[in-house]
């Protein structure tokens, strides 16, 4: 293997994000036919989109350090085996607990195998445009709702949904087995590095070190306070728009146009994450993330709400990223599946956050301004946070010193 197989592990990277992500979240398109063939509540059902996220968080954290310890290659093979098997049974599931357990549990189990040990990966991988790779594994989540959704959607209608879920595990095995097997530890430190070139000082830190170190407070509470102001406004923008006089299939549209702003804005924080440095892109993304939040306060009509979608989109897309990159930056390689697991763990927390806080605002307020507004301040809090990051030390002054 020679250095331009690490674009295989991006790609493989990218396909393993966008199945899991998109098997896990086509749960939305599957609500109204379930809810009205099994009698079961919608709540019943969508508490299994709830349990997603608290198991991601745990799982990804779990699967990150055994990662670390035994290699990528294993974790996402296990992932992909139990991604399929989950969506089976739930295919299948004859009772709402049942589906709950399958889809809620072991789907977000199975689906947390990826992000966290490929991302680590990726980044063994890249010493050079490393956030411009990284980001593109991470595009995979984005293309996700613009793929599987609407595979699903058709598999429902041409057949039911029992169905359409069994036929969706099955093609999670014949997508993620296969990709499996490129997936590889680099033969080699990619770059050597020049003189200046920036040193971890998690390089020798346990993983329990490093996360009461203060690189890895301000690193999860970032992604925590980043992911808590964006998740309510994404989760209600349609209804938000309809409350606005949005036609309600235009105010669909302007979810898509984020999802795919979300694409073009993981390139371009990549590239200037590349350029100019991860700590002031971040800060400049997440400072920008609360203005736009604040910002559809004053609109109403739908070409409004399109140009801050783009905005929007394009700059939740391409900060999240960056904090696999700083982490990186910050503990090294060895323990990175770890330390990035646990602070997805802190994010996940924070994307469970928003929307639950945003039907509790609008059932006391018959309103969504209170959520705008509070999710801009905690978005400005997290670009508060990340100016706490510290500096890098440089290789030259770990020699002097």
């Amino acid at each position: 293997m020679n250095l331009s197989y690490r674009w295989v592990i991006v790609a493989a990277g990218a396909l393993m994000s966008c199945v899991a992500i998109g098997t896990m979240f086509s749960l939305a398109i599957f609500l109204e036919p379930m809810a009205i063939d099994t009698q079961w509540s919608r709540a019943g059902i969508s508490s299994a989109m709830t349990l997603n996220f608290l198991v991601m968080g745990l799982g990804g954290f779990a699967w990150g350090a055994l990662s670390d310890r035994f290699g990528a290659r294993i974790v996402v093979a296990i992932g992909a085996a139990l991604l399929g098997l989950a969506l089976v049974v739930a295919s299948r599931a004859g009772s709402l607990l049942t589906f709950q357990i399958s889809y809620g549990v072991l789907v977000g189990l199975a689906a947390s195998a990826f992000f966290a040990p490929m991302i680590a990966l990726t980044t063994a991988w890249f010493d050079t445009n490393r956030s411009l790779a990284v980001s593109l594994v991470s595009a995979g989540m984005g293309v996700a709702p613009m793929t599987i959704s609407p595979f699903a959607r058709w598999l429902i209608s041409a057949y039911e949904w029992r169905t359409a879920m069994f036929d969706i595990g099955i093609m999670a095995w014949v997508l993620l087995l296969p990709a499996v097997l490129l997936v590889r530890q680099p033969p080699k430190p990619a770059v050597a590095g020049g003189a200046s070139a920036p040193v971890a000082e998690g390089d020798n830190m346990s993983v329990a070190q490093a996360l009461r170190s203060p690189q890895f407070i301000v690193l999860g509470l970032t992604f925590f306070a980043c992911c808590a102001a964006h998740s309510g406004p994404i989760f209600h923008m349609v209804s938000y728009a309809m409350l606005c006089g949005v036609a309600p299939m235009a105010a669909v549209t302007i979810y898509s146009v984020e999802g795919l702003a979300g694409l073009g804005g993981r390139l371009l924080y990549g590239v200037l994450a590349d350029r100019l440095g991860v700590k002031p892109v971040l800060i400049a993304g997440l400072a920008i993330q609360a203005v736009v939040i604040a910002a559809y306060l004053s609109v109403s009509q739908l070409d409004q709400f399109y140009v801050l979608a783009v905005i929007f989109g394009a700059t939740y897309g391409g900060v999240m990223p960056l904090y696999a990159v700083l982490a990186r930056e910050y503990f090294g390689q060895r323990i990175l599946g770890a330390v990035f697991g646990a602070a997805t763990m802190l994010s996940s927390l924070g994307m469970a956050l928003g929307p639950l806080a945003g039907g509790m605002v609008f059932d006391a307020y018959a309103s969504y301004h209170w959520l705008f507004i509070g999710s801009a301040l905690i978005g400005l809090g997290a670009a508060g946070i990340a100016i706490a990051f510290p500096p890098l030390p440089r290789r030259e002054e770990l020699q002097a010193a």
